[in-house]
């Protein structure tokens, strides 16, 4: 459920601000890309910070596993790796997204 809430917070940050910019007569002047630069902003830190929370509660529970269990240790920490690069291929694509969003712009003609 919170990572539905992270998603859907981030995309409507990302889209809300971005269609503010995007309603621009075709010409991307100052105040458009300003309000893009904004919500690229917005939309990289809810990322970053539903990604932060995601690994801390997973290192924090495979921690405790390793601590209720040592001898699952190995098989935790394989785990552990595998979804902490998960969490962060998240973040990499809102990397991009708004990259794309700054950089080439494929609203504007």
């Amino acid at each position: 459920m919170r990572k539905f809430l992270m998603i859907a917070l981030n995309t409507v940050a990302l889209m809300s601000f971005a269609a503010l910019a995007f309603a621009a007569d075709g010409k991307m002047d100052a105040g458009a890309l300003g309000l893009t630069c904004l919500a690229a902003a917005i939309g990289m830190a809810i990322a970053a910070a539903g990604c932060g929370l995601g690994q801390g509660m997973g290192l924090k529970a495979a921690c405790e596993g390793t601590a209720r269990n040592p001898e699952a240790g190995g098989k935790i920490m394989v785990t552990l790796i595998l979804g902490l690069a998960f969490i962060e291929s998240l973040a990499i694509y809102a990397l991009v997204v708004n990259l794309i969003l700054l950089v080439a712009n494929p609203f504007v003609g």
